[in-house]
């Protein structure tokens, strides 16, 4: 749930691949249904395309928002469907630790006027978060690993080499070396 500047609550529905730490952005909208749900899990399943033989399980908590259109549309798609049990967010820590990434590096930082904002930063901070946020458990990579590039550790010692790019409206900077 995201507050908006008029106190409007917005639901924002994400998918993490759990190995590479990709996050995918679903929706947002500030009437979520389980018709709504499940049209964004068919949105994701089609976005993954090929992609969605390599995943195994689908994990996600008790909303009731997660109908069975929703669990049938990664059924058919042979995902095993996970539901965490009561009260125990460790059983899905990456999501959790991915949302708490969210609000302390974005939406802590700015405020959002509405529905389509919202969605406006999200996609621009997904771009940052996927192709160049480094990521502890991937030895410091993004999960767009192609579009890191390989650098020498020597290269590191010339601090002159290397710019700033603010991102997300300038609540986030990239820094990258000259070329």
């Amino acid at each position: 749930m995201v507050e908006t500047v008029l106190l409007k609550r917005l639901c924002v529905l994400v998918f993490i691949e759990h190995g590479t730490r990709k996050l995918h952005l679903a929706g947002v909208t500030a009437h979520p249904t389980g018709v709504w749900t499940a049209q964004q899990a068919r949105n994701l399943v089609m976005d993954l395309s090929d992609r969605i033989a390599g995943l195994r399980f689908v994990i996600h908590d008790r909303d009731p928002l997660f109908t069975s259109a929703f669990r049938e549309v990664f059924e058919a798609e042979g995902l095993r469907l996970v539901t965490t049990l009561p009260r125990t967010p460790r059983m899905n820590a990456i999501c959790e630790r991915v949302i708490g990434t969210l609000r302390r590096e974005l939406l802590d930082r700015i405020l959002i006027l509405d529905e389509r904002h919202l969605a406006l930063v999200l996609r621009e901070y997904l771009i940052h978060y996927n192709g160049h946020r480094s990521h502890q458990s991937r030895q410091q990579r993004p999960p767009d690993i192609a579009t890191q590039p390989a650098r020498d550790v020597t290269d590191l010692n010339d601090l002159r080499s290397i710019h700033r790019k603010p991102v997300v409206t300038g609540t986030i900077n990239e820094y990258h070396h000259a070329a």
